[in-house]
């Protein structure tokens, strides 16, 4: 079965697109990570990923006046390189319905929770406070309803009594790192069972 052609969107470090970038190296993996794009030029994620062998592409969202002219950019060059699978790794922009809809069951996404609890922000500190015994990290499928796709993968760790949102976020990379890989590569086969069309036409 041909690999399918997937983009990772980031804004920063990119250390979860690493991680992807790595396993996708495998020869059995069914992911081809084609290309990597950032919305802020100066994203030190766009250097790793060059550095890794990865066609790269800044755009930046603070040139349009709209979400959906960027969005619009956006699709266009996802198109340009024939994107199947789009995964989203530390992207930090509300994307709009429209683009939703347009890679409905073909985009994804890893939450810093274990969804359904905590959708949104700030989600370390929220799981302190409701005193959740558990945290963890989510890989699901993209809808236009914020952290509510349909589930992928899911990994979990215990909370302990000196954890703050810090240690937290230090403890979530790993979880995340190992996670979002697994969850690929479940989406990707999945995908590539439904192909050819996986493709948006527009």
């Amino acid at each position: 079965m041909p690999r399918i052609r997937t983009a990772i969107l980031i804004s920063g470090t990119g250390s979860n697109m690493e991680a992807l970038v790595r396993a996708a190296k495998a020869d059995d993996y069914p992911a081809a990570i084609s290309l990597v794009v950032s919305n802020r030029p100066g994203a030190i994620g766009l250097t790793t990923a060059a550095d890794l062998g990865i066609p790269t592409l800044a755009i930046d969202h603070t040139a349009f006046g709209t979400r959906e002219a960027f969005e619009r950019v956006l699709h266009a060059a996802l198109r340009v390189h024939d994107i199947e699978l789009v995964v989203l790794a530390g992207f930090m922009r509300v994307l709009t319905p429209g683009f939703v809809s347009e890679w409905q069951g073909r985009m994804i996404n890893i939450h810093p929770s274990l969804l359904p609890k905590h959708k949104g922000l700030h989600t370390h500190r929220r799981a302190l406070e409701a005193g959740d015994t558990e945290h963890g990290a989510t890989v699901h499928w993209v809808t236009a309803e914020l952290d509510s796709g349909d589930m992928i993968a899911q990994d979990s760790f215990p909370i302990r009594p000196d954890d703050t949102e810090n240690t937290l976020r230090e403890r979530i990379r790993p979880v995340e790192h190992s996670l979002y890989p697994d969850a690929l590569r479940i989406a990707a086969k999945a995908l590539g069972r439904s192909l050819p069309t996986a493709n948006p036409d527009s």
